[in-house]
């Protein structure tokens, strides 16, 4: 279970990039960053820049803060930490709502007892990586995000593929074409992650072989 509460202030440099996916689809046309530009920043997965900065990461942040390292995730724009926390004691017998009040609460106390230390890290990050920082931790089955980052990606879309927003449009599962390409990109990432992870993986590949090549 994932959720998302955002907070401005704990991103370094604050909430500049809050329009969300939505700016991109509905122009339809005048952008031209397209997937290619997407693709090449989720490569950098296992690229030695971002084994660096998870390792910055890992050496900076506390050693009592989480019970094992945390995950780190970088694209062109964004980092995002999430970090392990010690599951809250319950009492034997406890319900599934209980120990779901019991996780948000030691999540929520995390965030307020760590917040100016995270913020001076994240600006940290900023000045040194030069992309925004977004938080969040997990604690047994739930996962909570307390800040986000949202950028505006800008594609061009032809006809057939803008009926298909419109047609999420018009069945309420989206406001919006921005809505609706930002829940088609949810679903594909939701349901290809195998197939993701295989990509990303090749690209590393390739990053590799192209780093041992000879210099020009």
């Amino acid at each position: 279970m994932t959720t998302s509460a955002q907070d401005g202030p704990e991103q370094a440099g604050g909430a500049g990039g809050a329009s969300g996916a939505g700016g991109s689809a509905a122009g339809g046309g005048s952008g031209a960053s397209g997937a290619g530009g997407s693709a090449a920043g989720a490569a950098g997965g296992g690229s030695a820049a971002e084994e660096k900065l998870r390792g910055w990461f890992v050496g900076r942040l506390p050693g009592d803060w989480f019970t094992e390292p945390p995950e780190v995730r970088i694209d062109r724009e964004e980092i995002t930490v999430v970090g392990t926390l010690a599951d809250p004691e319950v009492a034997d017998g406890a319900t599934d709502a209980e120990a779901a009040a019991a996780a948000e609460g030691r999540s929520r106390r995390f965030r307020e007892e760590t917040r100016d230390h995270r913020i001076g890290i994240a600006r940290e990050a900023e000045h040194k990586f030069g992309r925004k920082v977004s938080w969040g931790v997990q604690v047994g089955s739930h996962r909570v995000m307390f800040t986000t980052f949202s950028v505006p990606v800008m594609t061009r879309l032809r006809q057939q593929e803008r009926l298909v927003l419109d047609t999420l449009v018009d069945a309420g599962v989206a406001r919006s074409r921005s809505d609706a390409l930002a829940w088609c990109v949810r679903l594909v990432g939701q349901h290809q992650d195998s197939w993701l992870a295989d990509l990303r993986a090749a690209l590393r590949k390739v990053e590799q072989v192209r780093g041992e090549g000879p210099g020009l």
